[in-house]
């Protein structure tokens, strides 16, 4: 069963750990120097910022991440995600990694978007769609968002994490159930 926490300090140099591993780092391209870490995951963690970082456990292991915002608290992004596909009043939006190697190709990523799926609707009643674009190129990527319920309703340019991808993405969508 997967269970979550919110990432914390403490954590970062665990995260800075996977941000090496080449599974991650080929897609997520981020810096791995502690000033780095501390810059673009110490305000969320320290509650400074609206966006929301978990880590993933597996039998209380820590085995990856999602990170979770309003699109409406990043104006830049709600905008340049809107180019693409219509964006709703009280959509969020999520990305993730898998950070343990031999946790990787076995499912575990449909698993990990399901249940923060889930977790979002009971954390965030407000919450009416969720809206994920992924890289054209990384397939393994959509279709475990694919696997997870999300369905394919847009594609576009977009800058992408990595310059070497192409800027094709493709953005995925799920809309909270009803309630009755």
């Amino acid at each position: 069963m997967i269970t979550w926490r919110q990432l914390d300090e403490a954590d970062f140099a665990l995260l800075r750990g996977w941000l090496e591993q080449p599974t991650v780092a080929r897609w997520w391209n981020h810096e791995t120097t502690t000033e780095a870490i501390t810059r673009d995951f110490g305000p969320a963690a320290r509650g400074e910022e609206p966006a929301e970082d978990f880590l993933a456990l597996l039998d209380d292991r820590p085995v990856g991440l999602v990170q979770r915002c309003r699109l409406a608290d990043y104006p830049k992004y709600h905008d340049e995600l809107a180019s693409i596909v219509d964006i709703q009043a009280g959509a969020m939006t999520i990305d993730y990694l898998i950070g343990e190697p031999d946790q990787t190709g076995r499912g575990l990523g449909s698993r990990m978007i399901a249940s923060m799926i889930r977790r979002i609707w009971i954390d965030h009643p407000e919450v009416t769609c969720i809206v994920v674009p992924v890289v054209a190129a990384n397939q393994a990527s959509w279709r475990a968002l694919e696997k997870a319920g999300l369905r394919r309703v847009g594609q576009g340019a977009l800058a992408p994490d990595n310059p070497v991808d192409d800027p094709l993405h493709y953005v995925y969508r799920v809309d909270r159930p009803d309630a009755g």
